[in-house]
């Protein structure tokens, strides 16, 4: 499974990418606002940092297919050929896959909350679909169980599409998913922190420091013991 941050904050990713074995970057409009910047000159800042072979999602705002293919030719005029444009998956979203998808476009289907809406996407010639676990969840159905539908739908139709599972709100969620063996998950900066955050960890590490300076001195390590 690919491990994917959701955010725009420069700072954050480049702390994310120091630790951990990440393999891009998605954002969408909320996101963008958020940093308070003009959209390309965030998104550039960040193709810049991650690389050109790195994955990174941006979302086009237009509301008809043909102002979304637009949309995509300018993301990817400015971000890159490898640029995966994220497409609503409605009416209008699944005209402007097809015609991108007949461009060789990157494209990912998203706000995905039915696995209907990802099959057709997928047949309209998606790469991804991102299905929303957290705000699935919160109208009352199981986030998880639905990505983990939508990848079956995905195989048992031998579509050419995975499944980029978004909006996650714990780290378990991302471990079921995980375990199931999902193509892809974005999770925000907080999610992709809380992994590996642990009170019993950092106890059983300090606790071997300690031991070895009492056979080595204070803050000697196996470089000059």
């Amino acid at each position: 499974m690919k491990l994917i941050i959701d955010d725009a904050h420069i700072d954050q990713i480049k702390r994310i990418y120091k630790f951990y074995p990440v393999d891009g970057v998605t954002t969408n409009p909320t996101i963008l606002a958020a940093s308070g910047r003009k959209p390309y000159d965030v998104l550039k800042e960040i193709r810049e940092f991650i690389g050109a072979d790195a994955e990174l999602h941006v979302q086009v705002i237009a509301k008809t297919a043909e102002g979304m293919v637009a949309d995509a030719h300018r993301i990817q005029a400015e971000l890159g050929k490898n640029t995966f444009v994220k497409v609503p998956a409605i009416e209008e979203g699944f005209r402007a896959m097809r015609l991108l998808k007949a461009q060789g476009v990157n494209i990912t289907a998203t706000a995905i909350y039915t696995p209907m809406q990802a099959f057709i996407a997928a047949k309209a010639g998606a790469n991804y679909a991102a299905p929303y676990i957290n705000r699935i969840d919160n109208m009352g159905y199981d986030g998880v169980a639905i990505a983990k539908h939508i990848q079956d739908i995905f195989r048992n139709n031998n579509l050419n599409a995975k499944v980029i599972a978004a909006s996650f709100k714990n780290s378990q969620q991302l471990l079921e998913l995980t375990e199931y063996g999902i193509g892809a998950a974005t999770a925000s900066p907080d999610v992709i922190f809380s992994l590996v955050k642990n009170d019993a960890i950092t106890s059983a590490v300090n606790a071997f420091i300690r031991d070895f300076e009492k056979l080595c001195g204070e803050g000697k390590t196996m470089t000059d013991c």
